[in-house]
């Protein structure tokens, strides 16, 4: 017999506890690493957005590796506890192999303004240890489990008690309750939860409504709707008031993206505008806004119709529409030019993706060839990212001020290579191609220099259209073009809220219950930043 089997032991017995151990150890090991792969993961994870908070936002590429590692994160922390609870099971079944305890990161305790509900356990009524009956509490420790409750539906039934005179026999009652739609029968908890499900987290009403009647509250569709409707009328003076607001602002940055429409036997490409007003940047004191439009195609009329009553920059994207907009003899006066850089990064950025490259080498596709000028010409310009980042937040002439010293110089040697480079490029050059999207508009691009109120992103706009970008995957089209501009509104009021740090469907809830009766003199006091301030604790005198 050879060493190995000197080692197996005898009897059946042993033979199990040692295949128990081995199994225990093994499922030990595997969870081990599996949670250290799941701390590594979560410290980049971390490290990459406090990097982002510090910083500012980043390239593309890191935007994207934040998402990958976020999506990375969850099944390593699914496969971690899994393996977890797997290695306990295994220990429990032998003696000489101790349990796994993995090493989490550290919870954040709950908040606070949970209400709390105490379940005390029984407590003992004798000593385990003599027996005795004399016990004398010393303290407690708390566990704290989060629980939910299912949502509640309740009918509110609004008595109105009749009363007749004995002396003229003349019949009193109180006059009937305000509803947020004439005759209506949805309240504005109600109501703000279907306007938020549809526009705020893109859950079609037939959606909607299969889930009411599983919760045994069957609605139809065409209910749902006309209270979508109805509120669209109760809201305008909210729009109304959001829309001049926006169009008052000094800067404004504009983009659209597309919206699938429903139409005869087809579905055509509609367009969905926003125009953003974030002062933000520049330490403005004004509040931050969207409004957004809704067209059926893309043609410039319709931001020149959108901007027919604002004069000041328009930070946009090179739009052969906004052209007209330029014109010095506009009226009620011109508007200034300033485009993205993100925009133009982004086409050198493509010729330098090497993450991309690899990936399609490694799926067998096309390799695309890494320009060297391409990784040059993104090197420059995030070295013009890296001072915003710093002057994010400070005033206009401080910002003005650091672009002067630090920037500008940056961008004469920028242009100063870009020609001497373009010149030796071929002009179907992609390359190239990204150069002279760049070199025609170099005035509009360099406007910033001397303006602390321009960003050097659209980035504020991309943001507001986030929202559609991720609802047409769930929605699908328009059904209408009338379904397209009730769409824009609602998004106008949603986006605003979040904007502001307000939660959109408490806020509409609050609005909805008292827009009728407002005075229309104060409706500025229902608009996001005014609510949420008239909410916020006042501080108390010494």
């Amino acid at each position: 017999m050879d060493a190995a089997s000197d080692t197996i032991p005898g009897d059946v017995d042993a033979l199990r506890a040692a295949l128990a151990t081995a199994r225990a150890e093994l499922a030990a090991e595997r969870a081990e690493r599996s949670a250290d792969q799941a701390l590594i993961s979560h410290l980049k994870l971390e490290i990459l957005k406090l990097n982002r908070a510090r910083f500012g936002p980043s390239s593309e590429r890191t935007a994207r590796l934040l998402d990958q590692l976020e999506l990375q994160l969850e099944e390593l922390e699914a496969s971690a506890t899994e393996d977890e609870l797997a290695a306990e099971q295994a220990a429990v079944r032998t003696t000489t192999v101790a349990a796994f305890e993995r090493r989490k990161p550290s919870r954040k305790p709950f908040p606070e303004h949970l209400p709390r509900e105490r379940v005390v356990e029984p407590a003992p009524t004798s000593c385990a240890c003599c027996g005795g009956t004399r016990l004398a509490k010393l303290g407690e420790d708390v566990t704290e489990t989060l629980e939910v409750i299912p949502r509640q539906w309740k009918v509110i039934q609004h008595v109105r008690e009749k009363f007749t005179c004995r002396d003229c026999e003349k019949i009193s009652q109180p006059p009937a309750p305000f509803h947020v739609i004439p005759r209506g029968w949805a309240g504005p908890s109600l109501l703000a939860m279907i306007l938020f499900e549809k526009f705020g987290q893109h859950q079609p009403l037939n959606r909607q409504a299969e889930r009411y009647a599983k919760e045994g509250v069957p609605l139809s569709l065409s209910t749902l709707a006309d209270q979508v409707g109805a509120c669209a009328v109760v809201l305008q003076p909210i729009f109304e008031r959001i829309e001049a607001h926006v169009m008052a602002a000094e800067r404004l940055h504009g983009d659209d993206t597309t919206v699938p429409v429903l139409a005869r036997g087809k579905t055509d490409t509609g367009r969905c505008w926003v125009y953003v007003r974030d002062d933000r940047p520049f330490a403005g004191p004004a509040p931050p806004a969207a409004v957004f439009y809704y067209s059926r195609d893309r043609g410039g009329e319709h931001p020149r119709g959108h901007l027919a009553s604002f004069a000041g920059i328009l930070q946009a994207d090179a739009y052969s529409g906004y052209g007209q907009l330029y014109d010095g003899a506009r009226s009620p006066g011109p508007i200034t030019e300033a485009v993205c850089w993100a925009h133009s990064r982004r086409k050198f950025f493509e010729l330098a993706d090497i993450a991309a490259s690899a990936r399609n080498k490694s799926q067998g596709k096309t390799d695309v060839v890494i320009s060297p000028m391409a990784l040059e010409a993104v090197r420059r310009i995030d070295a013009l990212f890296d001072i915003e980042r710093a002057i994010n937040g400070l005033t206009a002439v401080q910002r003005r001020d650091t672009r002067q010293a630090l920037s500008k110089p940056l961008i004469a040697d920028l242009h100063a290579w870009m020609i001497q480079e373009r010149a030796k490029l071929s002009r179907g050059n992609a390359v190239a191609k990204a150069m002279d999207y760049m070199l025609k508009r170099w005035d509009a691009f360099a406007r910033f220099l001397d303006d602390g109120r321009i960003c050097l992103t659209n980035n504020a706009a991309e943001r507001a259209l986030r929202g559609i970008a991720l609802g047409r995957k769930s929605w699908l089209f328009a059904g209408s073009d009338r379904g397209g501009q009730r769409a824009a509104f609602m998004y106008s009021l949603i986006v605003t809220a979040k904007m502001n740090d307000v939660d959109p469907q408490a806020w509409l809830a609050d609005v909805l219950g008292r827009v009728a009766s407002h005075p229309a003199q104060k409706i500025d006091e229902l608009l996001p930043w005014n609510w949420k301030a008239a909410r916020e604790p006042q501080p108390t005198a010494a």
